[in-house]
Formats: C-alpha cells, structure tokens, sequence
C-alpha cells in the first residue's frame, strides 16, 4: 500500500486529551480555520495511566468539535510522523502555553524534523485566559470536585463528574 502525498492543507494536531481542555479546543479551532483538513490524533497512550478511556476520550473530541466539517478526530499509537505520512499531512499543529512547554515542544520539533523533514512543525499559543489551564490541573480539580465551567466544554464537565464520583 503506498502512503498518500503530503499536502500542505492537512495538518495533525496530538495528544492524550485526557481530557480535552478549552484551551486545546481554542488551539485546534484556529488551527481548524487555518487548513483544509486537520486531524485530531488522540494518543493511546500506552505509557501513561488516564483517567478517562481512550473511547471516552475519542468521543468527547469528537462532541466538542461537532461544528468543526473539517476536523477529523483518530486515535493513534506509535510515531506521529509515521501517522502524518500515513494520513498525508505536511504539518503538525502544537499547542504551547508557556516557556516550559516551549522547551519540551521545540525539542519534540526538532526531533520530528530529523525522522521527517518533509513534515513542518507550527505553535500556535492558546488565548491568554486559556493559557493557564492544564488536563493534569483539571482531572485534580474534577477529582476534588470543582467548578470545572472556566476549563472545559460542558459534556466533558459532565464526563469527568461521571468519572471522579463529584455531584452535578
């Protein structure tokens, strides 16, 4: 099976979402306007113990980004650059909040370049009232069972309330 062309008007955003933040939907709806196709790549992430399934993670990008024609939501293991050149994407679309994300993303961009320098790496930085809010911060918070309104969608407020056990 030969892998499709890259083009330069699909892009991939990734990540565990667990879960998707306003901050990662404020990253991908930008990102969303900027290309003709754009595929949320949600990580199976082996390595890493979530507190939401892969399928409820799935489904609640999907839900949030239901507006979004162009947005394709696909679960992904193993390389994100092997998954661009499978799905034919020329671009990956990152999110940083801060310096310390920098750090981590621009080394992650650099080493992608090196596996796929065909595949170019952008950032895109979310609104300055979302920058703060982090899925590590909102699964303790939705454990302790705060007001989760100012950091994600409602049906993901009202998964996480399902998940930790906090009232409605």
């Amino acid at each position: 099976m030969s892998l499709p062309a890259l083009s330069p008007r699909v892009a991939v955003t990734s990540g565990t979402f667990d879960p998707i933040t306003l901050g990662h939907e404020d990253v991908i709806r930008r990102a969303a306007a900027r290309f003709e196709r754009l595929i949320v790549a949600v990580a199976i992430a082996h390595h890493k113990k979530t507190l939401l399934t892969l399928q409820d993670r799935l489904a609640l990008v999907r839900d949030v980004l239901a507006d979004c024609p162009n947005v394709q939501v696909l679960p992904f293991d193993g390389l994100l650059m092997d998954f661009c050149r499978q799905h034919g994407a020329a671009t990956v679309v990152r999110g940083i909040r801060n310096v310390t994300d920098f750090d981590y993303e621009a080394q992650m961009a650099a080493m992608n370049a090196k596996l796929a320098p065909e595949v170019q790496t952008v950032f895109l930085l979310p609104q300055p009232g979302l920058q703060c809010i982090s899925s590590t911060l909102v699964r303790e918070i939705a454990r302790l069972g705060g007001d989760l309104g100012a950091m994600v969608s409602p049906p993901v407020a009202q998964r996480l309330r399902a998940v930790c056990g906090a009232p409605a």
